[in-house]
């Protein structure tokens, strides 16, 4: 892998897999063809703050460390001020008000942006009921959640690329950063995400980073998985 990120890093990779080995032997296939990476929860009891290290500080490259933190003010305050020793790039919050406060105060001078999650992408109405989530359309919901986060302070925030736009149109995001989940190469499938769009379509609605996981470290050669993403977004 290349120490010197030169890759288009409106691309992140998601790191989806089963622990930190096959982490980064996803990484050295994709090699210096992407320079940002995704780290979720899922991999944080196998290795994922060593697998955050080991590429950020031996490779160059970004890391977002998505860990979705929901907690009252004091915990998120001060698990997020231990966490900026780890020289991420993003981390993700939930976008209570309250918790974006916190996150912002635990974060201190340092660079690390702290990114709200407005609505999981992998949620529709239906599981919003359940939820006891106030009514109405998702998008609508999610533009406000999205004011509301950007009003608490916070770097920018989670959105499908469908609420992009919308939440691209709010005052409160001007100079803010717009990161979605739920891309899909045009062929792949879905999975479990149910507002998908496309990296091009993502990127045209306002976002500033797309995040792709299984389509690319399943495909046969992730690094040209990767390069094929890269070019169509380059084209816009």
């Amino acid at each position: 892998m290349s120490h010197s990120p030169v890759a288009d890093d409106r691309l992140i990779v998601a790191l989806d897999v089963a622990n930190a080995i096959a982490g980064m032997e996803v990484a050295a296939k994709i090699g210096d063809a992407v320079s940002f990476y995704k780290i979720g929860l899922g991999l944080l009891s196998s290795g994922g703050m060593a697998l955050a290290n080991e590429l950020k500080a031996e490779f160059g490259k970004k890391i977002f460390m998505d860990l979705k933190l929901f907690d009252i003010g004091a915990t998120i305050e001060n698990a997020v001020r231990g966490l900026t020793q780890f020289d991420l790039d993003f981390l993700t919050v939930h976008g209570d008000p309250y918790v974006v406060r916190a996150a912002q105060e635990g974060k201190g001078g340092s660079e690390m942006k702290i990114l709200a999650v407005t609505i999981l992408t992998s949620l529709d109405r239906q599981d919003l009921d359940g939820a006891l989530i106030k009514s109405g359309d998702i998008k609508d919901l999610v533009q406000e959640r999205a004011g509301n986060a950007f009003l608490a302070g916070a770097d920018g925030v989670i959105a499908s690329p469908h609420e992009a736009a919308v939440i691209r149109a709010l005052p409160e995001a001007n100079g803010k950063l717009i990161v979605t989940p739920g891309v899909r190469p045009i062929g792949a499938d879905a999975g479990d995400q149910k507002r998908i769009a496309t990296p091009a379509q993502a990127i045209s609605n306002g976002a500033n980073h797309v995040v792709v996981g299984r389509p690319i470290w399943r495909a046969e050669d992730p690094r040209i998985a990767a390069q094929d993403i890269i070019s169509e977004i380059g084209s816009l």
